[in-house]
């Protein structure tokens, strides 16, 4: 029996995955359960439908995210931040000051976890700063770190 599963089972697949289920496993636990329901052709439609409008949504994301890239290139961000003599910066720039100038100098919210940093910024000058925006589109953005 084709049944479409409602959420995911450990071993037997994952939610809107549609799987052959042995008919006694699916009337005795997966449909008492809530875990599945059968594939009619009123079901593989509304699955059909789900799928669509979650690509739709994907596809929108990213073209919003590959806009927000291409905003990036131009603009350089200046980071105000205290120094000694020799150019090293007390205490350094971390992802969350660059999200907070983002937001506050450009208007653009990045979240700072998706900001790919690998250390603070310890020294002046400018720095190219990569940021994953969304799967597979990543941003660059110039950090001018100034005193």
């Amino acid at each position: 029996m084709k049944v479409i599963l409602l959420d995911n089972i450990k071993g037997v697949g994952k939610k809107d995955q549609i799987i052959n289920a042995a008919d006694g496993y699916a009337k005795n636990f997966l449909f008492p359960k809530n875990l599945a329901i059968e594939a009619s052709k009123e079901n593989l439609a509304k699955l059909q439908a789900k799928q669509n409008a979650v690509q739709f949504k994907k596809n929108i994301e990213k073209e919003e995210a590959e806009k927000t890239a291409e905003k990036l290139k131009t603009i350089e961000l200046q980071i105000k931040v205290k120094a000694g003599e020799n150019g090293k910066i007390f205490g350094g720039v971390t992802a969350k000051e660059i999200s907070e100038n983002l937001k506050t100098q450009c208007n653009i919210e990045v979240d700072k976890k998706k900001i790919m940093l690998e250390e603070t910024i310890k020294n002046l000058g400018t720095q190219n700063v990569e940021i994953k925006l969304y799967e597979g589109v990543i941003g660059t953005v110039k950090v001018k770190t100034i005193s």
